[in-house]
């Protein structure tokens, strides 16, 4: 009697065993092809148009900071995107934009890849020059009417952040 009870458990265990296995597999076969899932061209078109209505004319004001140098009072900044239009090329867009930091105020024509996070876009910059300004690198990251990332400015850099105002609230 023992001898069956034992057994009973044995293979009791050995299917739980067998059963959270297989689950495990099927888990991790669904997390691999939910990554891979991207969104369909209309889709895609749609959220990049969308995208592009909501920069333009959008102000951005905050604030940034210098590496090494963050125990300083905070340097107020303000972009104001003109115009942005997404271009044939994927993920790449054609902004002006308006600067002030600092003594910088003007108007700069820029072409920047705008890659997306999800469903989070993220202005990505890598050794774009600005003429009269110089060559910036960064990554700013647009969700829920904030802006947040880090900039490089050949050896200088830091972070910025700051708040949206789309153009039909200013």
């Amino acid at each position: 009697m023992i001898r069956s009870i034992v057994l009973s458990l044995v293979c009791f265990a050995s299917l739980n065993c067998s059963m959270s296995a297989a689950q495990t597999q099927t888990s991790s076969e669904t997390a691999e092809v939910t990554t891979e899932v991207t969104l369909p061209e209309s889709k895609a078109a749609d959220r990049e148009i969308r995208l592009a209505k909501y920069l333009s004319g959008a102000t951005f004001t905050g604030h940034f900071t210098v590496d090494g140098k963050e125990d300083r009072a905070l340097k107020p900044e303000s972009y104001t995107i003109q115009s942005c239009e997404k271009l044939p090329e994927p993920d790449m867009y054609s902004l002006k934009v308006g600067i002030k930091y600092g003594d910088t105020d003007g108007e700069f024509p820029m072409q920047l890849k705008i890659l997306w996070s999800d469903r989070t876009p993220v202005i990505t910059m890598d050794s774009v020059w600005i003429p009269g300004l110089g060559t910036f690198s960064s990554r700013v990251l647009i969700h829920d009417g904030r802006y947040a990332g880090t900039w490089q400015h050949d050896a200088k850099g830091g972070h910025l952040f700051g708040k949206i105002t789309p153009a039909k609230e200013q």
